[in-house]
């Protein structure tokens, strides 16, 4: 049954998009930092530390309203696996990826308001969000003010573990957003969830036997 539904309310929107903006100076901008004795660096690097600081801030206050807003709107449930059968739903999105949705079958994770996300996707952005995220903001606050930094950290300069956890981390956040950009054209068309994140709603087809109980916020 073909149905329309409002997934994502303006708020998570708006945070969506800005986050990606962020996320996408902080890149270029880190990377000018770390290669500061390359001659190939886009962006130089008295530049780059100002507006990596300033993009850091403006993402540390960013993250700071997600959490807050996921906890008063309820968002957060969407990034749990919902029990039961988690793995036995996890290995049907896994072999659709693999090859099946190159045989042309059909995603067996349909979005509603009460499970936006299938088990794959739920526990990536588990991790991201609320592991990997918390830790780029508080090396990056750490590197903002390195009075805070301890003198030594496990036998090196206080700053030498921090720096390199740091850039680990926020690498694994680029890498993440890298593959999310492709992971968003899988949906019903290669612009179906991008047309969703602009507008809130998505269209598609409603497993049988399922409804909606909630209201989308």
């Amino acid at each position: 049954m073909k149905t329309r539904i409002y997934l994502l309310p303006l708020w998570l929107r708006l945070w969506h998009w800005s986050n990606a903006v962020l996320i996408i100076v902080l890149a270029v901008t880190g990377a000018s930092l770390h290669f500061a004795d390359s001659t190939l660096v886009p962006v130089s690097f008295a530049t780059a530390a100002q507006i990596h600081d300033l993009a850091g801030m403006s993402l540390v206050g960013l993250y700071v309203f997600f959490v807050i807003a996921n906890a008063v709107t309820g968002n957060w449930w969407q990034y749990i696996p919902k029990p039961p059968d988690i793995m036995a739903r996890s290995l049907k999105v896994t072999r659709y990826y693999a090859y099946g949705i190159m045989r042309g079958e059909r995603d067996p994770h349909e979005p509603t308001p009460d499970t936006n996300f299938n088990d794959m996707q739920a526990s990536a952005y588990l991790v991201v969000m609320y592991l990997m995220m918390p830790v780029v903001v508080i090396t990056g606050l750490i590197f903002m003010f390195p009075q805070t930094a301890p003198d030594r950290l496990f036998g090196f300069d206080g700053l030498f573990p921090i720096a390199v956890l740091h850039y680990v981390t926020g690498a694994g956040v680029v890498l993440f957003a890298i593959l999310h950009v492709y992971l968003g054209t899988l949906g019903h068309t290669a612009t179906s969830q991008y047309k969703t994140m602009i507008t809130g709603w998505h269209e598609g087809d409603l497993p049988s036997g399922r409804t909606s109980s909630r209201r989308a916020r």
